[in-house]
């Protein structure tokens, strides 16, 4: 038998009806029996800005309850309830809509059909399961006398109308006066009623603008003038007029209130946009919450505080005031209560609730490991489209936050790698390239122990010959280690002076390897008083690792030349043989740790392959770079530059 991939979707519609409350726990039973995924919408009209107080609060509790129930909230905007529902479960795939049925019967043929008249007319696939609802009659006589309150015009809108009737009364007068007919007087009328429906927020100014434009119309330019008396005809013209013009400011008044809705969700979708592009291209922790902190502020245009957190407590509290707020003092007169309540474990991560006595609703993320967030809120509790732009805003910060600390971890696991690489390839080489030496001086000291009387005076001068040299190998290897480990712990400490470059070179001249005897080795400076800014201590070290491998990897007899000369704002040494060069595969290996190549050395001693890392380390400590390339016809050339170095002398 094969499966049915078929799921139920089931759809509860939200109110501030008291017995909304039985509605979701009926869809809420469904799911439970047919499986499947459960969903709470509600549809945000214009008229939610004259909602009482405790509407909203049934509302909110509604929005609580289907939360709790498992439901998943949506909000969307339009006035066209029946079809902003429809077309939601289209998009969405609902199989059955669950809805309540109000007791508020049509009183007049022409009244508007019911919600639920309305939603089987347009969504007639789909299964609506119709619910009473007793007290939606109940509400309807209660808080009609506010909602008619709340329908008068204010007096901005009051002028607008008085403005536009009195424009078009003076067009229409001289419309008169010209002898125009009077169908393009109606047009200026009509032209008034749709301009009054732009510049207006109320309806009610466009139903007086077009029932005045009648009687002005009447008034004045309809025979007998200044009277309401016409003939049997003229009423035929004053009902279309009216007709035309109520519907024109109906239409009107619809276009500019989808206008801004389409406006405000435009906003809200740019910035949702732009706070994934810059939590994405963020790399601070910190900086996150505070771009999650800015963006919620824009989005919602509310006061914000982020408390960053570090250890389980709060480290710092930065403000995001919306535009034109002002935070005080005040606000936060009970912040360290706050503080205790968030991070005690009173309060745990993720859900929005408030703190007793304060004005902010709190969202930690995380379970407040990587911040919370406070979000100022007067009317009592946040509604679920404001919840859901926090949710989602907060779980992109979380999930930033998340990649910048997986990378750190990352580089961390992979400096630690590294570190433990080199402590394995230093400790390696160390017990193979130390063994000969130290076997050479332990054999060599054995020997003059026990034959060194038997043994002629040049033979003995070799053998200290060769102590010496594996001992100074030791010594100049154990320099190299200890510079080694000191810039890779940044302890390095560098006193930079002004040395004239000729007195570097002579000095490194004088301490190169004995071996030195077996080469030309030259030194050229110019410039007498060419003057470099430098670490002598360093550079003479650098030197001397320069000219001990040129040393090596050359042979007896070989030319050796070492200069300086002045290149821009650097001086260039150089170190130039005519051995047998470096192939070019392996110019950019040889400034790498412990990498020797396969190059046999003179003596036959292994290298570490740490003089020209080191080499690197220091030039790039001091500002500069290192090279080699090609000794035309043969061999290789060393150069590095460092700073260039002026003596300031004061009279």
């Amino acid at each position: 038998m094969q499966k049915n991939d078929f799921q139920e979707h089931i759809l509860v519609c939200l109110s501030s009806s008291p017995s909304n409350g039985k509605i979701i726990e009926t869809a809420a039973k469904m799911v439970k029996a047919f499986g499947g995924n459960f969903t709470a919408l509600y549809v945000k009209t214009t008229n939610d800005a004259k909602m009482s107080d405790d509407d909203r609060r049934r509302l909110q509790n509604n929005i609580a309850l289907a939360e709790g129930l498992g439901a998943a909230v949506t909000t969307v905007y339009g006035d066209d309830v029946s079809y902003q529902i429809a077309e939601f479960a289209r998009l969405s795939r609902v199989t059955k809509i669950v809805i309540g049925r109000s007791s508020v019967k049509r009183r007049h043929f022409w009244s508007k059909p019911t919600l639920t008249e309305q939603l089987s007319a347009v969504a007639p696939d789909i299964d609506i399961h119709i619910i009473p609802d007793a007290a939606a009659e109940t509400k309807y006589v209660r808080h009609k006398s506010e909602f008619t309150r709340k329908l008068l015009p204010n007096w901005k809108d009051i002028l607008a109308t008085v403005a536009v009737l009195a424009v078009a009364t003076a067009i229409g007068y001289l419309f008169h006066v010209l002898k125009i007919s009077e169908a393009n007087i109606i047009t200026v009328y009509i032209l008034g009623v749709l301009l009054t429906s732009l510049f207006t927020q109320n309806y009610i100014c466009n139903v007086v603008g077009a029932i005045a434009s009648v009687i002005i119309f009447n008034i004045l330019f309809v025979e007998p003038l200044f009277s309401l008396r016409v003939n049997k005809d003229a009423y035929v013209t004053f009902a279309i007029m009216f007709v035309a013009s109520l519907i024109t400011a109906t239409l009107a008044n619809r276009l500019q209130t989808n206008a801004r809705q389409s406006a405000r969700s435009a906003y809200r979708t740019k910035v949702l946009f732009d706070t994934n592009r810059l939590l994405q291209s963020e790399k601070n922790s910190r900086q996150v919450l505070c771009i999650a902190a800015k963006q919620i502020g824009n989005l919602m245009d509310r006061d914000v505080v982020a408390y960053h957190t570090s250890g389980g407590a709060a480290t710092e509290r930065q403000l995001f005031p919306s535009h034109g707020s002002q935070l005080s003092a005040s606000d936060f007169a009970n912040e360290d209560q706050i503080t205790q309540w968030l991070f005690s474990g009173s309060y745990v991560g993720d859900n929005i609730v408030a703190y007793n006595g304060c004005k902010y609703y709190f969202v930690g993320m995380q379970g407040n490991i990587y911040g919370v967030l406070g979000i100022r809120d007067e009317s009592g509790r946040l509604d679920s489209l404001e919840n859901s732009i926090i949710q989602s805003v907060i779980g992109e910060c979380a999930l930033a936050i998340d990649n910048i600390r997986n990378a750190e971890e990352k580089e961390s696991s992979a400096l630690l790698a590294k570190q433990e690489q080199v402590r394995v390839n230093l400790l390696r080489t160390i017990s193979h390239d130390l063994r000969t030496p130290l076997t050479s001086i332990s054999g060599n000291a054995d020997y003059l122990l026990n034959s060194g009387c038997d043994l002629d005076e040049s033979v003995r001068k070799q053998i200290y010959t060769d102590i010496y040299d594996d001992s100074m190998w030791l010594v100049s290897l154990v320099e190299n280690l200890l510079s080694v480990t000191r810039f890779e712990n940044g302890k390095a400490d560098m006193h930079l002076t002004c040395e004239l470059a000729e007195d570097i070179i002579d000095e490194t001249l004088r301490h190169v390897n004995r071996r030195a005897v077996n080469h030309h080795i030259r030194s050229q400076v110019d410039d007498k008083l060419l003057m470099a800014r430098v670490d002598t201590r360093l550079i003479l070290q650098v030197l001397a690792n320069l000219i001990d491998n040129a040393i090596k990897y050359t042979p007896d007899g070989s030319d050796i030349t070492v200069s300086a000369v002045r290149d821009g704002d650097f001086v260039r040494f150089s170190v130039a043989d005519n051995g047998a060069g470096i192939p070019d595969e392996l110019k950019e290996k040889v400034f790498e740790m412990f990498y020797t190549g396969n190059v046999a050395l003179a003596d036959s001693r292994r290298s570490m392959g740490l003089g020209l890392a080191l080499c690197k380390t220091i030039v790039n400590a001091h500002g500069g770079e290192i090279t080699v390339v090609d000794n035309v016809p043969h061999g290789a050339v060393f150069t590095f530059t460092v700073p260039f170095g002026e003596v300031v002398i004061n009279e």
